[in-house]
Formats: C-alpha cells, sequence, structure tokens
C-alpha cells in the first residue's frame, strides 16, 4: 500500500500567544507541538496558481521546499493529466494524501457521477493509489431539506461513493466546504447512520470563520472521525484566506485541536489565485514555523 503517515510530535512545551476569547479573560493559550514542511501536507495548490505550472513542475516545487505530500484538487483542465501527475508523484516519493470530488445535485446522483467525478476515480485507480477521496458538496445537493431528510440523502449518497471507493482501493472523506453539509456534527450523524464503514472528516480552517466562537465543541464532536485539518491564518472578521500565523485565533485553535488529542496530518494552503503558488507557500510554512517556535 503507498501510503505516508504523518505524525504530530509532541515533545515540548512552547508558549504562542493570540488573541481569542480566552485570552481576553486573562487566560493564555499554550501550544506542545512543532511541525517542519516534511510533516504537513499542500493543499489547493493545482488550480490556485498564477505559474500554471506542469505536474513535474508542480513535483520539483514540492520537494524544494522539503513538503512531501499534497492533496489533488482540480478543475476540468486538468483532468486529461490527473494520471499522469497522481503517478508522477507516488514514482518522485511525492504522497497523494487525498484526491477532492466536488458533488452537485445537478451532474452527482447514487448511481451515476459527473463525468468529470468519474475520470477522478478512473485515474487514481490507474495510477495505483490507496488514497482518501475528499467528497465536497454543492449547497444545492440539501438545499430545502429539513435535517432528516438531509441526514437520508447524504447517507444515500456517501453510501454510494464510498462503495465506489473500495471498489478502488481508497476511502471516503468528508469535506466540510460551507453550509448544512460544511457543520461536522451533521458529517458526524450521515456517518453514524453507517456504522461499519470507514469513513473520515478533513476539516479546513477557512471554511470555520463562522464556527471560531464554538470550535471546542466542533473538536469534540469531530475528532472520532478527524482524518486531516487544512491550516489557515484566522481572524473573526476575515478575510476568508489569510498567511499563517497572520491571523489571532490559529494559534488557539490549533492547541485546542493538540489538547483534545489530535495528532494530524495537517496541510497548508496554496489557494491564492493571483499568485505564485511556490510563494504562498513559503509564507504559510514561515507562519506555521512562528506558530510552533
Amino acid at each position: 500500500m503507498k501510503k505516508i503517515t504523518f505524525f504530530l510530535s509532541i515533545f515540548t512545551l512552547m508558549a504562542v500567544s493570540c488573541v481569542t476569547d480566552n485570552e481576553q479573560h486573562g487566560e493564555s493559550v499554550a501550544s506542545k507541538f512543532t511541525l517542519e514542511p516534511g510533516d504537513v501536507f499542500a493543499w489547493c495548490i493545482v488550480p490556485f496558481d498564477s505559474v500554471r505550472r506542469s505536474p513535474e513542475a508542480r513535483i520539483d516545487m514540492l520537494k524544494s521546499l522539503g513538503i512531501n505530500a499534497y492533496a489533488y484538487d482540480w478543475r476540468a483542465e486538468h483532468l486529461p493529466e490527473m494520471t499522469h501527475e497522481l503517478t508522477l508523484a507516488e514514482e518522485k516519493g511525492i504522497h497523494i494524501q487525498g484526491v477532492w470530488m466536488w458533488i452537485d445535485a445537478n451532474q452527482d446522483s447514487p448511481g451515476k457521477l459527473s463525468e468529470g467525478n468519474e475520470q477522478v476515480l478512473k485515474s487514481v485507480q490507474e495510477a495505483g493509489l490507496n488514497t482518501q477521496i475528499w467528497a465536497g458538496f454543492n449547497y444545492n445537493y440539501f438545499e430545502n431539506l429539513g435535517d432528516e431528510e438531509a441526514i437520508q440523502r447524504g447517507k444515500e449518497m456517501i453510501s454510494y461513493l464510498d462503495e465506489r471507493a473500495k471498489m478502488i482501493g481508497c476511502k471516503i472523506a468528508l469535506y466540510n466546504h460551507g453550509d448544512w453539509f460544511g457543520e461536522p456534527a451533521n458529517q458526524v450523524k450521515i456517518i453514524q447512520t453507517m456504522p461499519g464503514r470507514d469513513i473520515g472528516i478533513i476539516y479546513s480552517f477557512h471554511h470555520g470563520h463562522h464556527q471560531i466562537d464554538r470550535f471546542g465543541e466542533v473538536v469534540s464532536v469531530m475528532l472520532p472521525y478527524l482524518w486531516g485539518v487544512n491550516l489557515n491564518g484566522m481572524k473573526k472578521e476575515g478575510p476568508q484566506i489569510l498567511p499563517l500565523g497572520t491571523g489571532d485565533q490559529e494559534a488557539g485553535m490549533v492547541s485546542t485541536l493538540v489538547d483534545a488529542g489530535y495528532k494530524g496530518p495537517f496541510g497548508v494552503l496554496g489557494h491564492v489565485m493571483e499568485d505564485d503558488v511556490q510563494h504562498v507557500l513559503e509564507q504559510n510554512l514561515a507562519g506555521l514555523s512562528k506558530l510552533t517556535k
């Protein structure tokens, strides 16, 4: 099985100050962890790149930064070269942490996926990967449904996705891309309707600004299923994307995760359309160092 496991090393006490609700009440937040570039994976680096790198250039860039893994997101223009890139990455020692899949009610239903999503599964199979399929849902998939109806509809689709993933040696993870499905509590409710299935959750900070004030509660709900966390600079008032270490909330949020027992892996973002993704990753790696050291 082609897989690299990333461990969060908790070995020393490093105090990190940040402006959080706790701190406003006279309490400080301390993080007890360290992360190096080789301990994290990159996310949102394929379509978010002003340089529009080729697969070869993208993999070379990651190696130059000391990053040993990334999750593959895509647009239709990237699908023809997807098999090549996934295969090349593994050959070059760059682990594919996960592969993005976007579910839209206008194109996807149990038993029938869009042409793009079918190509994703085909490429993963052709590359011989055993990885995670990160399923995000368009708001239209649960639009105008009550909670029970939404849970049932989610169960039907995710059960189908899980069966398709198993056929190619992969697993399904649920991605918090906003709206009803972006609430981890709702994702957990869906997972719990399918006992015995190995389904996880990927949580991205940049889709969770509205959850900052109750982040401890969010963590406690999703922790048993949490397979990955994508980091971002966080301020309650935004913006959505901010370099890691320049916000006033992310240090406290990471500390909450670590104190709850989460041991990684963590992702760092590209996700700036108008910039060279190498520069964006360098900023976030510098911010990571600032947070942990």
